[in-house]
């Protein structure tokens, strides 16, 4: 096996740990919906997460003896990006939380997921070259949302309604990481936009949520799990493993989520679907991986992937 297999393999394992975390981050988000406001949980979390890069981005920073100086011009780089992406991450998350307190782990996972289908459409709107892989992929993936979503008697709940919606500030999201990413510091621009995101949580729980950051003892581990693991390591995990990987394997793995976000549902909360949504959930996850294919390969910025 040659070094650049070896690397790749390493850089996809690495992906497919993120993906893993990611989707069971389902789970905990769900049984945390029970204890904790949308907005409180959101604070927490992301503040969280937020310790975890700062600690992972000082560790490489001494490690590569990078100056003081560069340091600085490269968090101020990410300022204004830093600030949009959390915006936007923030009323993504936000209406995420909402929603779990009615939607079942694997359904949100599918639902939430449905954004890597729009995301080429859009690509194709902005000049990407046309594929057929592109208009299988939106069909799988809008009829199997379809079947997920609506039930027999053609109503869909509100939760549904709200995850829905999020993929809106999803898709705008990544197109938007996809133009700053390349340019800046990936750690710092995660760490920048996860710090927005838990400050306008805790600016909003308290004129929002009920009960503002109560109920954290009941969920602790949900809210450990979401916050350390799943915005803290997994993050850094992704961003490491994209050094080594490819786009097209890398996105491939990470539509495996909603597969993870599933299995953790029925293993740890023994959630049990209707064959409705295993078909809508098989038909996503098929349109997820053909959309994949579709989009035309872009080299990684492997300079500022980890840049620190």
């Amino acid at each position: 096996m040659n070094a650049a297999l070896r690397q790749q393999m390493k850089g996809n394992a690495l992906m497919m740990l993120a993906s893993i975390i990611w989707g069971f981050a389902f789970v905990a988000q769900r049984f945390g919906a029970e204890f904790i406001d949308p907005f409180s949980f959101n604070a927490v979390r992301f503040a969280m997460g937020v310790g975890v890069l700062l600690i992972a981005i000082f560790t490489l920073s001494t490690i590569r003896k990078v100056p003081w100086q560069r340091r600085w011009k490269l968090w101020r780089q990410v300022l204004g990006p830093g600030l949009v992406l959390g915006l936007i991450l923030a009323i993504a998350v936000g209406l995420q939380q909402a929603a779990m307190s009615t939607v079942e782990a694997s359904k949100a996972a599918f639902i939430t997921g449905f954004y890597m289908v729009l995301v080429p459409i859009v690509l194709v709107f902005r000049g990407q070259r046309f594929k057929w892989q592109t208009v299988l992929g939106v069909a799988l993936g809008f009829v199997g949302l379809y079947l997920v979503a609506v039930k027999g008697d053609f109503s869909i709940g509100e939760g549904d309604l709200l995850l829905i919606a999020t993929n809106i500030f999803w898709t705008a999201h990544i197109l938007v990481v996809d133009h700053y990413a390349p340019k800046v510091s990936a750690l710092r621009l995660s760490t920048m936009q996860f710090t927005v995101t838990a400050i306008v949580s805790a600016i909003v729980a308290p004129f929002v949520d009920p009960h503002p950051f109560t109920g954290m003892d009941q969920a602790i581990w949900a809210v450990l799990y979401a916050g350390f693991i799943s915005v803290g390591v997994a993050y850094t995990l992704q961003v490491v493993g994209q050094r080594y990987t490819l786009p097209t394997p890398a996105g491939l793995i990470l539509c495996t989520e909603a597969l993870w976000g599933a299995v953790g549902g029925a293993l740890i909360l023994h959630e049990l679907m209707d064959v409705r949504f295993y078909v809508g959930a098989a038909l996503m996850l098929a349109g997820l991986v053909v959309s994949q294919l579709g989009v035309s390969p872009k080299p990684l910025p492997v300079t500022n992937v980890i840049e620190t």
